[in-house]
């Protein structure tokens, strides 16, 4: 198990680090906004169209031939990015990127919870996941100024990506066994029929205004992480520490808010808020990274306690979760870099700081028709 473990926190560090690797150094792939904010997005519609399935047939078929086959993805987008320039086939490579992160997220994600100490194994993987993030963009952007050579970073995390593969062809993953509750959810491959399919659907409606906050709120680091590389004209090195300090913060955060019991709407509500702020803080400071990523980590926080209130449907909650945040690193970045190329730099972070408004009026007057977050 514990070499099982290792593959999956090695895997899942070595693809977010590839993720970001790209982003201190987009003006090399692309020039202007527009194409840079489509490079960067693209691999979050990327996953954010397979995470979903990725769980579906880990759950038909196993973990492992899933995790192989986002590693696989991983590698070869990776190995081909790392030669190539030109924004749209970059754009292409980076959706297959995604398709291999969604795949691996989703079986990863299922392999921690079936484990006895699934939350201590959990803290692990979550760890290397930001870990990742955070020296993928630092280690790209330190690599690129030494050694002159834009992928460089990109190639480093893609051998890293191999030896995963090669560790999961090595090793298989040893089955916990099945709870009573895992055994029961546990369907035969032609079993899955439209009563699911209603059930998802139902989550979507009910809990729409917490989907559009995930949106919204997760997009803006998104915007603000790909906007500024062009925008601030800084070296890659420079850009990468400052963009991995907004993730550095938010893991901080997470650990310190997660000790204690936040009202879970009104966080949500006062971090919309307070984000306007820290919209308009990156514009002329890179502090902003640092409250952007403090606040990130608060509504993360209180949107899984707002989650937890359906207690017998958490695996398609999670999934929605991810998907809808995804969906927003998708499509804001995009957005914001099309209104960047067309307006000006001041109109997109006017934009983005306006929809995060828009999150605080939507979750008003939300308290009584949702479901109560358990403390």
């Amino acid at each position: 198990m514990k070499a099982y473990l290792s593959i999956v926190c090695l895997g899942v560090f070595a693809i977010m680090a590839l993720s970001n690797a790209i982003v201190p150094v987009l003006p090399a792939f692309a020039t202007g906004s527009a194409w840079e904010g489509a490079i960067y997005a693209t691999y979050f519609l990327g996953a954010f169209i397979s995470t979903l399935p990725g769980g579906i047939l880990s759950d038909r078929y196993g973990r492992t031939p899933v995790i192989r086959a986002g590693l696989a993805l991983t590698v070869i987008s990776g190995a081909l990015l790392f030669c190539t320039t030109g924004p749209l086939p970059v754009i292409i490579l980076r959706l297959i990127e995604g398709f291999g992160a969604g795949f691996f997220i989703a079986a990863g994600m299922s392999y921690i919870n079936s484990q006895p100490d699934h939350t201590r194994m959990s803290g692990y993987y979550l760890a290397m996941l930001n870990f990742g993030l955070v020296l993928g963009l630092a280690a790209s952007g330190w690599l690129a100024v030494r050694f002159v050579q834009p992928a460089i970073g990109i190639g480093v995390f893609t051998a890293l990506s191999l030896a995963a593969l090669v560790a999961s062809l090595v090793f298989r993953e040893t089955p916990a066994p099945l709870s009573r509750r895992d055994a029961g959810l546990r369907k035969p491959a032609g079993s899955y029929g439209g009563q699911e399919f209603r059930e998802v659907a139902t989550l979507v409606v009910s809990h729409g205004r917490l989907w559009y906050s995930a949106i919204i709120l997760v997009g803006i680091t998104g915007v603000i992480a790909s906007l500024y590389p062009a925008f601030s004209g800084e070296p890659a090195d420079v850009l990468g520490f400052w963009i991995a300090g907004m993730s550095v913060t938010t893991i901080i955060t997470v650990l310190v808010v997660s000790r204690f019991s936040v009202p879970a709407l009104p966080a949500i509500r006062w971090s919309a808020v307070f984000m306007i702020g820290g919209v308009l803080l990156a514009y002329v400071s890179p502090l902003g990274f640092v409250v952007l990523g403090a606040l990130a980590g608060i509504v993360m926080i209180a949107q899984m306690a707002v989650l937890a209130g359906v207690q017998d449907r958490q695996g398609r909650v999670m999934g929605l979760f991810s998907t809808f945040s995804y969906l927003g690193m998708a499509i804001l970045p995009f957005v914001a870099g099309i209104v960047a190329a067309g307006a000006g730099y001041p109109d997109a972070f006017l934009v983005t700081a306006v929809l995060s408004g828009t999150v605080a009026l939507s979750i008003c007057g939300w308290h009584s028709r949702c479901p109560q977050p358990t403390q």
